[in-house]
């Protein structure tokens, strides 16, 4: 793999990478190394050392014990025989629990078997020492002397020699685990050492390495090569930049082949510059010519959409007019049809009237026939009365009064009767009328009908039309919206021409900076830009509707002109840091 074909910025990772890399791998392996002996030293603090601690508290406890065990037998008094007794009750409880813990925290078979003959033997020791305190409250205090002194010593031997084994065991493995912490103390002091000087030692000869490939890279001094990019940069391309012989991959090479490579593009630049001015500036012309016509056919689309909207609208309403009209004809219908219904409930009540009409007429022939014979009943009463003479008087009187009631009745009744003959040909006259209104409202009713059909077929008709209307208004709306973004298009197409004609003057400008080995002048012309056309009056013209809301195609900003290139140095975009060995 070559180094020499990495970038600066890959070199400079790889070299100072590879060296913090080592020291993160120093580093490293030290955390670990420290690791480990920190985990000797708190295994020492943290395990050992509290077992051995817990062991001399054991055998503290039974000392203590035994000892008070002595002061029970060698006192009388109560009370410090019931203190010594406490605390004897004290002491086997700290034991209790040293032991609960060493159960718990010791794993290896030597130490289980050592607390095992512990808790073997404590209980046995524990009842010696109550038969001696029993000896004691006998009073019996040479006996329980001797026990203690044999029996009891004997257990208490056998203990001790188990809680000094224990803690000469954990002794040795605390002293194990401190010879080993001090074994990687020192290797690990000595790793370090050598990792430190290891870094120094990569560390020189990255930079060797770096200035050397940069050298190489390079191809002179950063000052000349500064010079001569300065020189192309202030478009001096006349002079040509100095190479090393046989040196064609370093900076100074490529700066050189950029030279040759720019000077051909500026003479091939210069001789196209003006033929792509002059061809943008009919662009342009052209350009702003269309969108003229654009948009006088945009203004025409718009007005005719305005007279589509008025024509919908007119149609619209002589739709919700004929709507409107069959809803009073049908409503009309309806009301004939009713009035066709009591017309005919007239006629019937009318031949009803017709009818009691007449049967009155008979009631008051029946009744003057009642009269008449009233009447000749009170003549022959009167007659008789007058036979009978001064006895029939009273009689005479009743039935001339009888008879003067006939005959009123009989008036009355043919008044009646005349009456009621006068209103039977009433009521026939207006039977007939009433007929006659009959049959008028059926065909009334009839014609209705025929016109309540007729404006059905129109309003149906006018929603036909007014649909029609509607979509042709809408396809209008469309072609308008077509056009609208259409111009748009090409007032965005008549922008990027102004602007193409604009940077092709100022590209002319910018080229003529340059100078050449075989040219003798500085500068070119640039050409003049065409003289744009004169604006096309649009018409203002707008329908009294509402307006056609245009909707236009997002347009893009236009390009900005950037300014007009004099004789100042169009200098390149500087490099990033650590890419400038690359072009």
């Amino acid at each position: 793999m070559n180094f020499n074909a990495f970038k600066v910025s890959t070199r400079l990772a790889l070299g100072f990478g590879s060296a913090v890399l080592l020291g993160l791998v120093i580093a490293v392996f030290g955390m670990l190394r420290m690791g480990s002996l920190a985990a000797k030293v708190d295994e020492l603090a943290l395990d050992r050392m509290p077992k051995m601690d817990k062991f001399a508290d054991i055998k503290d406890n039974l000392n203590t014990s035994a000892r008070a065990v002595r002061n029970v037998l060698l006192t009388t008094d109560a009370t410090v025989r019931a203190a010594e007794v406490k605390r004897i009750g004290e002491m086997r409880a700290a034991t209790d629990e040293s032991l609960a813990m060493l159960d718990k925290a010791l794993a290896q078979p030597r130490s289980r078997a050592l607390l095992k003959l512990i808790t073997d033997n404590t209980p046995a020791y524990r009842h010696g020492l109550d038969q001696v305190l029993a000896l004691a409250s006998e009073g019996k205090t040479a006996e329980g002397a001797a026990m203690l002194t044999g029996e009891v010593r004997a257990r208490q031997s056998t203990i001790f020699k188990a809680v000094d084994d224990s803690i000469e065991l954990q002794s040795q493995v605390a002293n194990q685990l401190a010879k080993d912490a001090g074994q990687v103390a020192a290797s690990s002091g000595m790793e370090m050492l050598g990792g430190a000087v290891a870094m120094a030692l990569l560390g020189g000869l990255v930079g060797w390495a770096l200035s050397r490939s940069l050298s190489r890279a390079l191809g002179a001094e950063p000052g000349e090569l500064s010079e001569a990019v300065q020189r192309v940069a202030d478009g001096d391309l006349a002079q040509p930049v100095p190479v090393r012989s046989g040196d064609t991959t370093s900076t100074v090479a490529a700066v050189a082949r950029m030279q040759e490579a720019l000077a051909l593009i500026v003479s091939t630049v210069r001789a196209n510059s003006d033929s792509v001015a002059i061809a943008s500036a009919q662009i342009a012309q052209g350009n702003q010519d269309l969108s003229s016509r654009t948009e006088e056919q945009a203004s025409a689309l718009e007005q005719t959409a305005a007279s589509m909207e008025q024509l919908g609208s007119a149609v619209q309403q002589n739709a919700d007019n004929a709507r409107q009209a069959n809803q009073l004809a049908q409503g009309a219908s309806e009301v004939a049809v009713r009035g066709g219904a009591v017309v005919n409930e007239v006629v019937a009540t009318m031949r009803d009237i017709q009818q009691s009409s007449q049967r009155i007429s008979d009631i008051i022939g029946t009744i003057d026939g009642i009269a008449f014979q009233t009447n000749i009943l009170a003549l022959n009463a009167a007659v008789e009365a007058a036979r009978a003479g001064e006895q029939g008087r009273g009689f005479a009187v009743v039935a001339g009064e009888v008879r003067l009631l006939a005959q009123r009745s009989a008036q009355a009744a043919k008044e009646i009767k005349s009456l009621i003959m006068a209103s039977v040909e009433r009521v026939e006259r207006g039977t007939v009328l009433v007929d006659q209104a009959g049959s008028t409202m059926t065909e009334v009713v009839d014609a209705i009908r025929r016109v309540t059909d007729l404006m059905g077929e129109i309003s149906s008709a006018s929603g036909e039309q007014s649909s029609g209307v509607a979509q042709v208004g809408e396809a209008v709306m469309q072609m308008d919206q077509t056009t609208q973004q259409n111009a748009a298009l090409v007032e965005q197409g008549a922008a990027a021409a102004e602007s193409l004609k604009e940077q092709a003057r100022q590209l002319v400008a910018a080229v003529a900076v340059f100078r050449l080995a075989h040219e003798a002048h500085a500068a070119v012309p640039a050409p003049r830009p065409s003289k744009p056309s004169p604006p096309v009056s649009r018409p203002s013209t707008r329908p009294a509707v509402k307006a056609v809301v245009r909707r236009q195609a997002p347009v893009e900003p236009r390009v900005p002109s950037r300014p007009a290139a004099g004789p100042a140095v169009v200098k390149p975009p500087a490099a990033a840091d650590g890419e400038w060995a690359d072009f």
